[in-house]
């Protein structure tokens, strides 16, 4: 019998694929993008642009702008009052962001222990941050009051004074501190909460076996590894207590006389009270780059935690 020796017929190329790029293919997919460029432009380049524009006027409401330059800048940082209201920023600044995040962090640990109602009581602890800020300025200030203020009464009932509160220049910003930590220690406690229910035992109990104590495991153990949580909540409690506004300004509106006016009760001022738009344009820029820097360094420090852990 002879064996054919024919060679096998040629595989078959594989069919083309459904989507192939050809020649007159021109890529359209920023057409998508599009809509949100032009509202981010809209809504944040251009008004920043229109801003730095208005720093180099003279412009107040009522009048045109005239051109001058960096004068605006120049004339705040003569300007005592803009330099005491930076002053009173990074006061209230560091105050609103190191309290809360001790008080939250304490609460934190407190309640990641099993003990009974511990639900019922971290809904309650949590309560403050769910009221809007105007709000809980206003039930504030009515505490606050020197005559009619519960505050007051409560300490006349353990044998102490009547305290002047947010009317003495002295005792104004610690006692927006006040208000700040009751309103915000609850987010810190969830953050970092969150943090200590992902932690793992085994560390723990290697240590338990090595005879460390509850300080020695805290401080060796927790603490590093919920530190990059720990990082979250002061990042977020900057970016709040720089932006703080309307709890100062219902309570306090920078008074009594200028002991509490930060920057932005400082720039509401210049732009709405004395129609200086030109020069609140200024504290807006300079403002700005605060921002942006502390933004970076703290961002930086985040991360920095976050490879350690």
């Amino acid at each position: 019998m002879t064996i054919s020796t024919s060679m096998p017929a040629a595989v078959a190329q594989p069919p083309s694929t459904a989507f192939q790029h050809s020649a007159d293919f021109t890529p359209r997919y920023w057409l998508f993008s599009l809509p949100a460029v032009l509202i981010v432009a809209g809504v944040i380049v251009f008004p920043w642009l229109f801003t730095l524009y208005m720093s180099t006027q003279d412009w107040k409401i009522g009048g045109g702008p005239e051109f001058v330059g960096l004068q605006n800048f120049a004339e705040l940082f003569r300007d005592a009052r803009f330099i005491e209201s930076m002053g009173h920023t990074a006061y209230f600044t560091i105050l609103a962001v190191v309290l809360p995040i001790l008080f939250g962090t304490a609460a934190a640990l407190v309640f990641h222990r099993e003990f009974p109602f511990r639900g019922l009581l971290r809904t309650i602890f949590v309560m403050p941050m769910m009221a809007t800020p105007v709000a809980v300025a206003l039930v504030w200030t009515m505490m606050f009051h020197p005559q009619l203020g519960v505050l007051n009464y409560l300490l006349s009932t353990i044998g102490i004074g009547p305290q002047n509160w947010v009317y003495d220049p002295g005792t104004v910003i610690p006692t927006l501190i006040l208000v700040e930590v009751w309103h915000w220690t609850p987010l810190v406690m969830l953050i970092v909460l969150g943090g200590l229910a992902g932690l793992p035992r085994e560390p723990y109990e290697s240590a338990l076996i090595d005879g460390a104590n509850n300080w020695h495991m805290f401080r060796h153990i927790t603490l590093p590894l919920v530190w990059p949580f720990i990082m979250v909540a002061i990042v977020i409690r900057t970016i709040d207590a720089l932006k703080a506004f309307d709890t100062i300004f219902v309570i306090t509106q920078g008074g009594p006389g200028t002991a509490s006016e930060t920057l932005n009760i400082f720039l509401y001022l210049q732009a709405f009270q004395f129609y200086k738009i030109g020069y609140a344009s200024a504290v807006v820029v300079i403002f700005f780059v605060m921002i942006i820097m502390l933004s970076l360094l703290l961002l930086y420090a985040r991360q920095k935690s976050k490879w350690d852990a």
